[in-house]
């Protein structure tokens, strides 16, 4: 099943005219959830979370193949994320599942709109689009955190100031791979 060409524009549109909105939406919901401190301030999160929408909506668009490689490596460097913020992996799974419930809320109305042959083409491509984003998370959350229990002797590390600055580090790298790609 696939979308049609208009179905994909019109799809993305809607993800671009209501981007900020579902960030502050989902970062106001991360931090209801959050008990403790976060290591990593607001402002980080919601850029973390804003290049995850954005390249959720090439994935919809023409670059939807190009971007597929930063997709994987934004959704492993957030799972990477989940782990310094102190999160157990369900909950990083959890974060990207609300991320899938913002994007069918907001796009319901489009959809709706849609034959249902192309809105059904639509919410199975984003779908598969998360769904393979939850599994890299996971990953990179195991991963960083396999790395934190050898690199200690298995005892978790104490101070992690710097995480946040090495967070807008590699941050910036991805963008700019992201900017990269959507620029050509």
């Amino acid at each position: 099943m696939r979308a049609s060409q208009p179905a994909l524009l019109a799809t993305g549109r809607v993800i671009a005219e209501m981007r900020d909105a579902m960030v502050r939406q989902w970062a106001d919901w991360l931090e209801q959830r959050i008990s403790a401190a976060s290591t990593i301030p607001r402002p980080t999160l919601e850029r973390e979370l804003r290049l995850l929408l954005e390249i959720i909506n090439e994935t919809v668009g023409p670059l939807r193949r190009e971007v597929n490689r930063v997709w994987f490596r934004v959704c492993e460097h957030y799972g990477r994320t989940a782990s310094t913020r102190g999160l157990a992996a369900g909950e990083v799974v959890e974060e990207l599942q609300f991320l899938r419930e913002l994007l069918t809320r907001h796009l319901a109305p489009v959809v709706a709109s849609m034959r249902p042959r192309q809105g059904m083409a639509i919410m199975l491509r984003l779908h598969q689009v998360i769904d393979k984003g939850v599994a890299v998370a996971v990953v990179g959350y195991t991963d960083a955190l396999v790395a934190t229990l050898f690199a200690q002797n298995g005892v978790p590390a104490k101070g992690l100031e710097s995480d946040a600055t090495d967070v807008e580090r590699q941050l910036d790298a991805l963008e700019q791979e992201f900017h990269e790609i959507v620029k050509r």
